[in-house]
């Protein structure tokens, strides 16, 4: 399997095709959420508007979903010193983004400070997930870029839903990871995972934030997801339902590339649509042409397991 990609056969697709993931051909995923000039999602696009290039080839389609499919979903909350006085807040707008998701998605919950508190497995049991977001013990550095790490990592191997998402919610720069922005860029890349990023920077030094802003951004454009850097803290129970609704209305786009070397290289992925107001298509910027085994010592190599709490 080529890493970044999945495993699936490659008849011409339809709207009623049902997707499959993993069979003889390589085939590489996208998952597209398409807005307007005004941000507005626009969801009802056919595969004909579509086209994918991958180093400026164009790609045909061989997969094309347009539906609300349950995914495995990560909420990676900042647990630093610097959040004490928005943790409450926060956790409540990450409970609300679960419950406007779909009710078959699967959730677990990642604190983080200097290290990376896994306090909840994967679940769809609320309670649960509400008891991991209320555990309020900020404290200690910032050390996101690990924490993305051992989620992604974390959700490959465990998530059993096709779609993997994860969230990050953070109010300061990095200070305290062992792993550099390069290594989960690539890893982001790779890995197929959206990452969604929430940056309350408004308290933040003017030049630490704008160096996490560069991150986040890189971060979400890498893996299709999009970035957000509210005013307040109330304002992030405005922007996590919004988040919920995008995951429900992405298209889900597959081609086999005509390049089939391994060689390593990075692919430019971009994908367009023809008509309906010329709207903005996001989705992973590219990914390596990796083998998967070779992906996988690499990863293990960067992660160490999370640290759960008794």
């Amino acid at each position: 399997m080529l890493a970044g990609t999945a495993l699936a056969q490659a008849p011409p697709a339809s709207q009623d095709d049902v997707p499959t993931y993993r069979t003889d051909a390589r085939l590489v995923l996208l998952h597209a959420s398409v807005v307007d000039k005004n941000g507005k999602l626009v969801t009802n696009i056919p595969q004909s508007a579509f086209k994918v290039f991958e180093d400026g080839v164009e790609q045909p389609l061989r997969l094309f979903r347009r539906e609300d499919v349950p995914v495995s979903m990560g909420i990676i909350v900042d647990n630093s010193g610097s959040m004490t006085n928005k943790r409450t807040r926060v956790a409540a707008a990450a409970l609300e983004m679960v419950k406007q998701s779909n009710p078959d998605d699967e959730v677990f919950i990642v604190n983080f400070n200097d290290d990376t508190h896994f306090d909840q497995p994967l679940t769809n049991d609320v309670k649960k997930l509400q008891a991991a977001l209320a555990r309020m013990e900020a404290r200690g550095g910032t050390a996101m870029r690990d924490a993305l790490s051992k989620s992604i990592n974390y959700v490959k191997k465990n998530g059993k839903k096709d779609k993997k998402v994860l969230v990050v919610i953070t109010d300061g720069n990095d200070n305290s990871s062992d792993i550099t922005l390069e290594q989960v860029l690539r890893q982001a890349q790779n890995s197929e995972v959206l990452i969604y990023a929430i940056g309350l920077l408004n308290e933040e030094e003017a030049r630490e934030a704008r160096s996490a802003k560069r991150a986040l951004k890189s971060l979400v454009d890498a893996s299709g997801g999009m970035d957000y850097y509210p005013k307040s803290t109330s304002d992030v129970q405005e922007i996590t339902p919004r988040v919920a609704h995008e995951i429900r209305n992405q298209y889900i786009l597959g081609y086999t590339s005509s390049n089939q070397a391994m060689d390593g290289s990075f692919r430019q992925i971009k994908v367009t649509v023809t008509g309906f107001g010329k709207p903005t298509v996001r989705t992973r910027n590219g990914y390596y042409a990796t083998p998967t085994a070779r992906l996988d010592r690499a990863i293990d190599q960067l992660d160490r397991p999370l640290t759960a709490r008794r």
